[in-house]
Parts: structure tokens; sequence; C-alpha cells
């Protein structure tokens, strides 16, 4: 356990690493999306979208998994202190399904085949915001607020809706 407070460190910034990238590479999506009748913008995009994803996402996603499994094994009592370290698993689970959907766009725009519009990405960008709202809130609380939980579904549903919408 000696080592412990030193991977939760490691695990927060891990985290963070993660977030930047899971905030930023949309809006990179947008952006390439909007401006796709200006290809050397989007020469320079794409580069931007391959290095964010390749060399600060996904190694902080995994950095973010080993070192959070990591702290289960030294720590498995966790486990046992409520259904709020379940939530938040559950909760990455669905980032981690959300950093490898990115990945999957990022392909498609890469071959120009991507049919999904600037709308559709600006109301993407809000998946992450929501799913870390979730996982910090049950991290520091230890329970799972059921109620707040589904007022932040239903509002970043709404804003969502209103931005593709528009």
């Amino acid at each position: 356990m000696e080592y412990y407070t030193w991977i939760l460190a490691f695990h927060v910034v891990s985290f963070m690493s993660w977030m930047a990238m899971l905030f930023y590479l949309p809006r990179l999506f947008v952006y390439h999306v909007e401006h796709g009748d200006k290809p050397q913008f989007v020469e320079v995009v794409q580069i931007q979208e391959h290095k964010l994803y390749h060399y600060i996402g996904h190694p902080a996603m995994w950095a973010t998994i080993i070192s959070g499994l990591t702290m289960l094994a030294l720590n498995p009592a966790i486990l046992k202190s409520g259904g709020w370290m379940h939530a938040k698993i559950t909760v990455v689970l669905f980032l981690v399904a959300y950093s490898y959907s990115l990945e999957y766009y990022r392909k498609k725009l890469a071959k120009k085949v991507c049919t999904k519009s600037g709308k559709f990405f600006r109301a993407y960008n809000e998946v992450p915001t929501l799913l870390s709202i979730l996982i910090v809130t049950f991290v520091v609380l230890k329970t799972v607020p059921i109620v707040f939980s589904l007022v932040m579904v239903g509002l970043f549903g709404f804003i969502s809706y209103m931005i593709v919408r528009k």
C-alpha cells in the first residue's frame, strides 16, 4: 500500500490526459467535416487527429486502465464498499467504447467516407463530459445518486438534441 497514492496520482493524471483527447478529438472532427473543401487545412487536421489519438489518447486510456486495475488489485476491498465502484467501472467501459468509436470515425474521415455532419460531432462531443461528470460524482460521493445521474443523462440528451436540431 506504500505506493498506492503514487499509483492513484498517476491514475488521475492519466485520466486527465485521456479526457483531453476525448474532449478535443471530436472538435477536430467538426473542423475536418466543415472545412472539407480546403484540402490543405484538412491535411493538417488529419495529422493532429492521428497524433492526438495515437500518441496521447490511446496510451493515456491504457495507462488509466492499468493503474486502475493495479489499485483494485492492491485494495480489492474497494469493490465491496458499495455499488459506486461498479457504477464507475461501467461508465469507464462506456468511455473505452467511446474512445474506440473516435478511432473508427477518424479512419472513416481519413478515407473520406464519413457521412456524419459537424452537428453530429458537436453533439457527440458531449458524451465524454457526461461520463466524466458521472465518474467524478461516484468517486467523490462514494455512492450512486440515481436521481442526479438520470437528470444529468436527460440534460445532456436535451443539449445534444438542441445541438443537432439547430
